[in-house]
């Protein structure tokens, strides 16, 4: 079974959401982190789930909350390269990959 790692600055995006929504309500930050591993969870059990977005990168909605995980199927793990909001800043986790 692959491992799921997230880069440096996706988790940073992570946190940062997750933080934002504690702001918004208490414990919504918390739902976020827990949908967010659902969607981990799923992404590890069926790592071809997603949608294809290019030619080696995939896309999942994390439930709930307009966020995607934008992530590559690997041999030994399920790299996220961002947690990124579809209208906010298209495409600028493309340097990443």
């Amino acid at each position: 079974m692959r491992s799921l790692e997230f880069h440096p600055e996706a988790q940073a995006e992570l946190i940062a959401a997750a933080q934002y929504f504690e702001r918004e309500a208490e414990n919504l930050g918390v739902d976020f982190l827990d949908f967010v591993q659902r969607a981990a969870v799923r992404l590890v059990q069926f790592p071809e789930s997603g949608r294809r977005v290019g030619r080696r990168l995939r896309r999942v909605v994390v439930p709930r909350f307009l966020f995607l995980l934008l992530y590559r199927v690997e041999r030994q793990r399920i790299f996220v390269l961002a947690v990124a909001h579809p209208r906010r800043r298209p495409g600028y986790w493309r340097s990443r990959s």
